[in-house]
């Protein structure tokens, strides 16, 4: 199972230059529910909405979306290994998914994030390597 950060799916649907290869979207992905607004979000402020909003659609489509449960939020409240600061939207992926280990999952993470990267590192959680398509 691969935790994808909402830094890939931006990259994947705006084209950037480092998105990941077209075969992480045949994975199971999960997420949390802040991806979908982390999504959007910025495709209103940029007036993409409307251009994006069918790929947008259905990339969100192919994530399951993990809802903010109490034992999440109550995790991203607790302190994070390692010396990196991280932002509060940050903190919740990463709770969302220390969430998805704790109950027996074995996950991945997929981001472009260097924050996330180094302390999901400090988790000692796998990351996905990403390619440039």
């Amino acid at each position: 199972m691969i935790y994808l950060d909402t830094s890939v799916v931006l990259a994947q649907l705006l084209a950037d230059d480092r998105r990941p290869a077209d075969s992480l979207w045949n994975e199971t992905l999960v997420s949390s529910r802040l991806l979908e607004y982390e999504l959007w979000t910025p495709l209103h402020a940029r007036g993409l909405a409307q251009s994006h909003g069918e790929a947008a659609r259905w990339l969100i489509g192919r994530i399951a979306l993990l809802e903010l449960v109490p034992d999440v939020l109550a995790r991203a409240l607790d302190a994070f290994p390692g010396s990196t600061p991280l932002r509060t939207l940050d903190a919740l992926h990463l709770a969302s998914c220390a969430y998805l280990v704790d109950h027996g999952q074995q996950v991945e993470l997929a981001s472009y994030d260097r924050r996330m990267i180094a302390v999901a590192q400090a988790m000692d959680i796998p990351l996905v390597e990403l390619n440039v398509a």
